[in-house]
């Protein structure tokens, strides 16, 4: 069950301690370690503790995916935003998604995506995003055809030029090492039960794992399983950037040793998926191996098989800010399947919000909304 990107030998980082913390971050993903950083930069004395490992959950068990935006297509955004919001939203995370790369190193390939349609009413929905994007001034390249090796499966598709692929583990622990060289204490295997008394401020940055910890956020975020494999590497590179098709269902890229990450397939058997349990089940390989022979006309050899916990909110928006009634704790998490770069966004704007900073973005995302 180990994910193929947890795999690669972790680095060392600085070792620091801290007594007395400022804020106590609770999730040791991107969104903790994007939190710690900022802090610690603003000169607070942060300690941030993991369960697990760094990386260990959704942050090192994902399909390797780095995308602007949020859950939600843009045009939806703006229906359900206003235009100025939305398009806010969307510029924050190319920001993001820029320092990210800036940090990343060869974790982080700047290659683009493709978003596809497996039939006539999917299309139509891409084709509602990419003008909604285009009359908002953003990158989005409609594909007048598609590649031969899609045609037979896809009726149309477009580009997300700012997109970009990741090896997700490596990048969250570099940004973890940037945390700890800034005097972050980074505690691993450390379990939280009670946020009480930890610090004067806290973050729960958690996303899908951190059922137990608030009642009020087990209510809010619901745990979503999401099941990966990686093949052994193919003779030739065919999808050399991120795909995703039937509205997130079905996602894959080939890496740069020729191997096949495909992930996807929940609504195999959506109610199962429903869980934070780390584990494959039958049904939903069953659907991937499927997949994956559909786009290659064979079915290779897969190398690794495992699953990941996200987690979803109701409206597809996160939960960013101070959580009502509890003065002092902070939450960022609930990405729905998003949060390689909203994560990274989402810590920063949490951090800056302890500082008194606070970005209007929070309107939109404030833990106030479904509690």
């Amino acid at each position: 069950m180990a994910s193929y990107w947890l795999s690669e030998p972790c680095p060392a980082r600085p070792a620091a301690v801290v007594d007395n913390p400022d804020v106590v971050v609770i999730g040791g993903g991107v969104t903790g370690c994007s939190t710690a950083l900022h802090l610690a930069q603003a000169g607070l004395k942060i300690r941030l503790c993991e369960a697990r490992e760094i990386a260990s959950g959704a942050s090192g068990r994902n399909g390797g995916f780095a995308l602007r935006g949020g859950a939600m297509p843009f045009d939806a955004a703006v229906r359900d935003f206003g235009a100025g919001p939305a398009l806010a939203f969307w510029r924050a995370t190319e920001d993001a998604l820029s320092w990210l790369a800036e940090l990343a190193g060869d974790a982080f390939r700047p290659v683009g995506s493709y978003r596809l349609a497996v039939d006539e009413a999917e299309a139509a929905e891409l084709r509602r995003e990419v003008e909604a994007l285009q009359a908002a001034g953003l990158e989005a390249e409609w594909l007048k055809s598609l590649p031969e090796h899609l045609a037979s499966r896809y009726v149309a598709g477009f580009r997300h030029p700012p997109d970009g692929a990741l090896q997700p583990a490596r990048w969250v622990r570099r940004l973890a090492g940037h945390a700890a060289s800034a005097g972050v204490e980074i505690r691993e295997h450390e379990r939280i039960a009670s946020v009480a008394g930890l610090a004067p401020q806290v973050v729960i940055a958690t996303d899908g794992y951190g059922a137990g910890l608030l009642p009020e956020l087990d209510e809010a975020i619901r745990p979503t399983r999401g099941q990966v494999v990686a093949t052994e590497p193919l003779d030739e590179m065919l999808y050399p950037f991120p795909h995703y098709a039937r509205h997130g269902y079905d996602y894959w890229h080939q890496l740069p040793d020729l191997r096949l990450v495909f992930g996807g397939h929940r609504d195999a058997s959506l109610e199962t998926e429903w869980t934070d349990v780390e584990e494959t089940t039958p049904v939903v390989q069953r659907h991937i191996d499927d997949a994956i022979e559909g786009l290659l006309g064979f079915r290779p050899p897969v190398a690794v098989r495992w699953s990941g916990v996200w987690g979803t909110t109701r409206d597809d928006r996160p939960l960013v800010g101070e959580l009502p009634g509890r003065p002092g704790v902070w939450v960022a998490a609930g990405y729905s399947g998003h949060g390689n770069v909203m994560g990274l966004m989402c810590g920063r704007l949490v951090a800056r919000a302890i500082m008194g900073d606070r970005d209007t973005l929070l309107d939109l995302f404030s833990p106030a909304r479904p509690l």
